[in-house]
């Protein structure tokens, strides 16, 4: 790997990222924590399925 950011280059970046970004941050974080949220209800409904399935 022949370049590699430091701290301060991920600082200067997440700054940058702050100040374009900032005012959509929450509701983006918002929106992404209810979409994992009903990725992993999806999930373990799926697993009530399965062995709903398996019984004779």
């Amino acid at each position: 790997m022949a370049w590699a950011p430091g701290p301060m280059e991920l600082v200067i970046v997440l700054v940058i990222v702050m100040v374009l970004f900032g005012n959509r941050l929450p509701g983006t974080m918002r929106s992404l924590g209810q979409s994992l949220t009903q990725f992993k209800k999806g999930m373990h409904e799926g697993d009530d399925d399965d062995s709903k399935e398996k019984l004779p």
